[in-house]
């Protein structure tokens, strides 16, 4: 389908709906799930390349006992749009999260991102003054080693620039019916069915899938890389073993180019560790936050 995704048709099965409201800024229409009471802490949750809001489904009522939870869909991806396809670059994204969470007065007392997520919430603390603790889950931070640093967001600049890609790419999903399939072969993860029935719907549907390329296509890694040692934000790393997207050696050698960062490591789970193993992910999860919050009240 060429149409963007409607909140009041394939919405319809997104889980925590009623934790939904959609935000104006200008041109821009973002959607958001929040949870939580306002007088808690403040959490920010920012979901990878190609996902959206339902990825935190099964974490996000658990973290919302503790803290006051937001999670927006990125720009061009989901249900926000109204983003031009420069918006999809690494520091202009985390302007226009700056920007959102500004103008909802939620300054996060911490931020956990996954996969392209967790660059997201370091270049919010590189050039947004974010200073409290950084989770990544199976964190997309190593560039491509060699040639391929420099060819893979060419490939994406040039399958986007291309109207029929994005349509040939959903059309594929859906004709395939085999998002289970795709998935576990992708990300080494098996995937719910309200999980499957959300990527579903996101995969088959060209505008978003357009999204998901123009962010690969504006992806700048290897800057944020030699920025690294400027973070001075406790960070922790979960990985997990059998990741088929980033390998766990990848995340091994980000943790190095930390100042304050520790790796731990999830046994047996894929990329979407958080959607397959959720109280395993927040057992990691709550233990690093309450922590940091025990030793910031100190």
């Amino acid at each position: 389908m060429s149409r963007a995704l409607d909140w009041q048709r394939e919405g319809r099965i997104w889980p925590h709906r009623e934790a939904s409201r959609f935000i104006r800024l200008g041109s821009v229409n973002w959607h958001v799930q929040q949870m939580g009471s306002s007088g808690l802490p403040k959490l920010l949750l920012l979901h990878g390349t190609g996902a959206s809001v339902h990825s935190w489904r099964h974490i996000m009522p658990a973290l919302a006992e503790k803290f006051d939870v937001l999670a927006p869909d990125l720009p061009r991806h989901a249900f926000t749009a109204g983003h031009p396809p420069e918006a999809t670059s690494l520091p202009r994204m985390a302007r226009e999260i700056a920007q959102l969470i500004e103008h909802l007065d939620f300054q996060p007392t911490a931020i956990i991102g996954h996969s392209a997520g967790a660059a997201l919430a370091l270049q919010l603390a590189l050039d947004h003054r974010f200073a409290g603790p950084v989770i990544g889950l199976n964190s997309a931070l190593r560039p491509f080693p060699g040639i391929a640093a420099q060819l893979f967001p060419a490939v994406a600049k040039l399958l986007f620039v291309n109207p029929l890609v994005p349509r040939l790419f959903s059309g594929a999903a859906s004709l395939s019916g085999d998002t289970h399939r795709f998935l576990k072969k992708a990300t080494g993860s098996h995937v719910d069915a309200d999980g499957l029935a959300c990527y579903e719907a996101l995969f088959t549907n060209s505008r978003h899938t357009k999204g998901a390329l123009a962010m690969m296509a504006n992806w700048d890694l290897p800057t944020l890389q030699t920025r690294m040692k400027e973070v001075g934000n406790p960070v922790l790393l979960i990985h997990s073993d059998r990741d088929a997207a980033i390998p766990l050696d990848w995340a091994r050698e980000a943790q190095s180019w930390l100042d304050d960062a520790r790796l731990e490591v999830l046994e047996g789970l894929g990329h979407l560790a958080h959607e397959e193993a959720p109280q395993r992910t927040l057992a990691h999860i709550c233990a690093f936050l309450d922590a940091h919050m025990l030793a910031k009240s100190h």
